[in-house]
């Protein structure tokens, strides 16, 4: 009986940057452009950006589209957790950023409203504030007064204040 010789294992990664480059040689997995193994090198190598391929797997398979937000993050539910409670999951459009989720949607992902917001005329109460992203680690994040990162000269210190020195 004759063996046939093991198939070679084909990286993944050599493939897509042969079609981002733009070469016309076959791959594994087929694109129309660069744009779509972009996506794809993005969903299989990062969590931060948008979803992992086991997430797009689990929704293709289990999930039930619920509804978008107004930031254009879309909303699953399917399954049952480890609880019992009806699995509920969001796909963000674009950095994975929990902030991002409106108020009347972290209500619903969380379980404490068992109505979709979209299907409800859903209006936040008037101390409910707009939704702004979390600034930290980016220039525009908060720098309190006499912080190193703030550019400004700190200032001096007072007669309240004797520096350790050794041998003192």
């Amino acid at each position: 009986m004759r063996r046939t010789p093991a198939r070679r294992f084909v990286p993944l990664l050599p493939l897509a940057l042969r079609a981002l480059r733009g070469h016309k040689r076959p791959s594994l997995i087929a694109f129309d452009h660069g744009a779509g193994m972009l996506k794809f090198l993005t969903q299989f190598f990062t969590w931060w950006n948008g979803q992992t391929l086991g997430t797009r797997f689990h929704t293709w398979r289990r999930g039930t589209e619920v509804g978008r937000d107004g930031n254009g993050n879309v909303y699953y539910a399917g399954g049952v957790d480890s609880e019992g409670r009806q699995r509920r999951w969001v796909i963000y459009n674009g950095p994975s950023e929990a902030s991002a989720i409106p108020p009347g949607w972290h209500g619903w992902i969380h379980h404490r409203s068992d109505v979709v917001p979209s299907k409800e005329d859903y209006q936040p109460r008037e101390w409910q504030k707009p939704h702004q992203p979390n600034l930290t680690g980016s220039p525009a994040a908060y720098r309190p007064k006499g912080s190193l990162l703030r550019g400004e000269e700190r200032p001096r210190v007072t007669g309240d204040y004797d520096a350790w020195t050794p041998g003192n």
